[in-house]
């Protein structure tokens, strides 16, 4: 007979939070994928004329959304720039297969020795992070595993053992294909549960290891929204979890959320289409992002921000 894990008080709080009866779990109509889909693509349909003169495929991602939806220049630049693998994006790629790892491993997992293997798998893959692990620098692995560690660390400190009843998945992907021309996409970081029939039961978590930010809960709203056209019955809840601050940020699905989901969707997607179709000049919004903006140097409004954002803080 298996022994019962003793859990700590923030893994008792990760079960509670995304733990539901079944009577708790809310039941959604069956038109409600069909509803879901046809806002979408009325309201895409306008921009389908103007996008083909821009390329055969329109790629949104949440990344994309959520930059567009802020900044506009620095959407615009950072689409302009080649993509390039680095220490802080390829960790979140390691750390979650390390997790994965952990699911079916058979021995006492340990962090370091999941993350060992899963560097090991993925250098080995045909892909972009293959060719780039494959050709890093011993500092920049050196850096790159200590920094998975202590993310997978962090998890395994704050959440229970993935039973393997909870149907856990890591960087699930889902896509959604409007009018054979838009493709919206995305990874989860982790998925539990799973719907029966109309009643909800999946949990859609993302994982973070930095502080909160509004826009998080639109990534995951706008994955709330993918899922429930993809099944048609939408998760039960979608929750960022901060690792560094063991604490969640939930929410739970209702149709008024995936609704305000689908708004946002056709918004920053028309925004999209007119910025990459030159149909007028991006708008400028500072803020804390500033810091990391690629055109900064030539932005007076972004270098404006930081400086007085110096002088309020003392520095």
């Amino acid at each position: 007979m298996e022994t019962p894990v003793e859990l700590n008080p923030a893994q008792q709080e990760v079960v509670e939070m995304l733990g539901a009866s079944r009577a708790e779990r809310p039941v959604f109509e069956t038109t409600l994928r069909t509803e879901l889909s046809s806002a979408v693509e009325q309201g895409l349909e306008p921009l389908l004329e103007r996008a083909a003169k821009i390329d055969d495929t329109i790629w949104v991602s949440k990344h994309a959304l959520g930059q567009v939806m802020g900044c506009e220049r620095k959407y615009l630049a950072e689409e302009e720039a080649q993509f390039e693998w680095s220490v802080p994006l390829a960790r979140g790629s390691i750390s979650h297969k390390a997790i994965e790892l952990s699911i079916h491993w058979r021995r006492e997992p340990e962090p370091l020795a999941l993350v060992d293997e899963a560097l090991s798998r993925l250098t080995e893959g045909d892909d972009s992070l293959g060719d780039w692990l494959q050709t890093t620098s011993e500092t920049e692995r050196a850096e790159l595993r200590a920094e998975s560690n202590d993310r997978v660390v962090k998890f395994m400190e704050c959440f229970p053992p993935l039973k393997a009843q909870w149907r856990p998945v890591t960087e699930s992907r889902l896509r959604l294909e409007v009018h054979d021309f838009f493709m919206f996409s995305g990874k989860v970081d982790l998925t539990l549960g799973h719907p029966e029939g109309n009643r909800a039961g999946k949990v859609l978590i993302d994982l973070k290891t930095g502080r909160f930010s509004p826009h998080h809960l639109e990534d995951m709203r706008f994955y709330a929204l993918i899922e429930a056209i993809r099944l048609g019955t939408p998760p039960r809840r979608i929750a960022t979890y901060y690792l560094d601050q063991g604490s969640f940020v939930p929410e739970d699905v209702t149709e008024d959320v995936l609704f305000a989901a689908a708004a946002r969707l056709i918004d920053g997607t028309t925004k999209i289409v007119e910025l990459l179709g030159s149909e007028r000049e991006p708008n400028l919004l500072a803020g804390p992002i500033c810091r990391w903006c690629p055109v900064l140097d030539d932005c007076d409004t972004g270098r404006r921000h930081l400086d007085e954002d110096d002088e309020d803080s003392g520095w």
